[in-house]
């Protein structure tokens, strides 16, 4: 049997069993939600989002946040209003998931990240507490990426990854001053089993092969091969695994 609050404010009747939505909690029509769910106080969740079964929402998180821009904002925002939230997931408090996200199961989104528009995210992944991940990101399955780690746009992430704290990738070399162009504003391409050290700095478009790894403080400036370990500012390889 579910227990709802009567001081949350519940638009949906689309909610699965053994649901409990706590005092303060927002969920809008067209919300569907799975059994097992536990949603905290002063939750938001727009329409037309997802919730698996067994997964969990901490007090203050924000479920369908519209994507928006400045006037001047070169790259033009396109989004589906909708959200997929796989089951057995954690939501961290104050965690904020725009619409047209997509989070596989058993992932732990950490306290106060961001999840842009047209992130996927696979199955158990770990996106750390403060952590933004930027728009039409890919991470794959069982990768973690821990905090205040920021990912830029059109990067892609492989399967098993482990990025460290701090670590940051960037998407654009000439600053925003050519305006948005898919065809140059890209972020790195990381294969699968990828490590990276705490406080890497990518360069736009750089691949990484899979294996590789990333010693700590480290610039990677080119292409990283497979199964090589890289170090230094600028990143060289100092052996071959």
């Amino acid at each position: 049997m579910s227990s709802i609050s009567d001081k949350a404010s519940v638009e949906t009747d689309k909610i699965g069993n053994n649901v409990t939505i706590h005092p303060f909690a927002v969920i809008r029509q067209d919300v569907v939600i799975g059994d097992n769910v536990v949603i905290h106080p002063h939750v938001v969740i727009e329409p037309h989002t997802v919730i698996g079964d067994g997964t969990e929402i901490f007090p203050f998180a924000y479920v369908g946040k519209v994507p928006k821009g400045p006037g001047p904002f070169p790259r033009k925002i396109v989004y589906e209003q909708k959200v997929v939230i796989g089951e057995n997931c954690s939501i961290g408090h104050a965690s904020t998931i725009y619409y047209d996200a997509q989070i596989g199961p058993s992932c732990l989104i950490g306290d106060k990240s961001s999840i842009r528009e047209k992130v996927k995210i696979g199955e158990s992944c770990i996106i750390g507490p403060l952590s933004n991940i930027s728009w039409a990101v890919t991470i794959g399955k069982r990768s973690r990426i821990l905090n205040h780690s920021v990912v830029a746009g059109n990067c892609s992430i492989g399967d098993d990854c482990f990025i460290s704290i701090h670590v940051s990738f960037t998407n654009d070399n000439f600053f925003g001053e050519r305006g948005y162009d898919e065809s140059f504003v890209q972020s790195a391409k990381l294969g699968n089993r990828v490590k990276v050290g705490a406080g890497v700095i990518f360069l736009p478009s750089v691949c990484v092969g899979d294996g590789a790894i990333i010693g700590a403080g480290s610039i990677v400036t080119r292409d990283v091969l497979a199964d090589t370990i890289v170090r230094g500012q600028p990143a060289r390889v100092v052996s071959k695994l």
